[in-house]
């Protein structure tokens, strides 16, 4: 048995993709549907989507949109509180795009289980990457060492990934002081703080679509919670000269527009770096969101929360598939 989490925000129609690709995945499969605060047609729809299908779903309705951890953390709480002879020992987490390719999940705990000690593992987005932790830069990614089986890795990202119930119960959850952007990285620090392993299953391949442009919130979360993260793990002095990086990069893209890539929003990276400095975490600021339809977490038409990269050259970000909010090594 393993239950599937799945965090959706007002996309009925392809949650509904999402979860015929997983429940297609095996037959002992129990899957959790977290609605974060969607509206209430795409509730509607969802629900509609959820009583038609012949697999084993659950809907949570939250009636707010928490956040990608806070959200997930509702589905994995009902994982640990129910027995392990009826959910499972294992548990995969994903947004509701995310698109599990035949024989994934069977695949990723079969690698999961051929190490010992395995608490957290990722599926293989396919770009040849695995998720690193850089003292300044936070989460980002690095060339693979290997193109098969168990990579191990610094943490594990959002697109699906695969937790051990032992090792939630031995670490926690997901901060929900991040909102959304870094919160895997945290996640996987503190995991191998414990002394579980944690990695990538080469061939386990997940796709979801693609990215379109960042947003204010984006840029905000994604440059607030990289220092929160660097904050914490690496101390004061990391996180102040990535302080001034960030500044550095602020300045150059509103004096050279033509620098400034999709992610960059002036207004986000400035309020994100105050706000690192009040030490404000949790949700954006309401002066960010847009009245009514603001993504104030990217789980719409683009992405999972966290899939940008930032060159430590240049300062320019790029689509990196479900990698967590910091740069990515060439």
């Amino acid at each position: 048995m393993i239950t599937v989490v799945l965090v959706h925000w007002n996309q009925p129609e392809r949650c509904a993709t999402t979860i015929e690709a997983f429940g297609s995945q095996r037959d002992d499969l129990r899957i959790t549907v977290v609605d974060n605060g969607s509206e209430r047609s795409a509730r509607r729809a969802l629900q509609a989507v959820i009583e038609r299908s012949p697999h084993d779903v659950e809907l949570v309705s939250l009636g707010a949109n928490r956040g990608f951890g806070p959200a997930a953390n509702v589905g994995l709480r009902r994982f640990l509180a129910a027995p392990a002879s009826e959910a499972g020992e294992w548990v995969a987490v994903a947004p509701h795009d995310a698109i599990p390719q035949p024989g994934a999940l069977d695949l990723l705990v079969a690698l999961a289980e051929s190490v010992p000690g395995v608490g957290l593992a990722s599926a293989d987005v396919g770009d040849g990457h695995v998720p690193h932790v850089d003292p300044y830069f936070g989460g980002m990614t690095r060339p693979a060492a290997q193109d098969s089986g168990f990579e191990l890795a610094d943490y594990v990202h959002g697109t699906l990934l695969l937790a051990r119930r032992a090792c939630l119960d031995d670490v926690g959850l997901f901060d929900e002081a991040f909102f959304a952007y870094c919160e895997e990285a945290d996640l996987g620090l503190r995991a191998a703080e414990r002394g579980w392993v944690v990695g990538l299953a080469h061939g386990a391949r997940v796709v979801n679509p693609g990215m379109r442009s960042g947003s204010p919130v984006a840029d905000y979360l994604m440059h607030r919670n990289t220092l929160h993260l660097v904050r914490r793990w690496f101390g004061r002095y990391h996180a102040f000269v990535r302080l001034l990086i960030g500044i550095s990069q602020l300045g150059r893209g509103l004096v050279q527009p033509s620098s400034r890539a999709w992610m960059f929003s002036a207004r986000g990276r400035f309020w994100g770096l105050v706000d690192f400095l009040r030490g404000r975490d949790g949700p954006p600021p309401a002066h960010l969101v847009r009245r009514g339809h603001e993504e104030i977490v990217r789980l719409g038409d683009e992405g999972r929360p966290g899939t940008a990269s930032i060159d430590p050259v240049t300062g320019e970000a790029s689509a990196v598939p479900a990698i967590g909010g910091g740069v990515r090594l060439r």
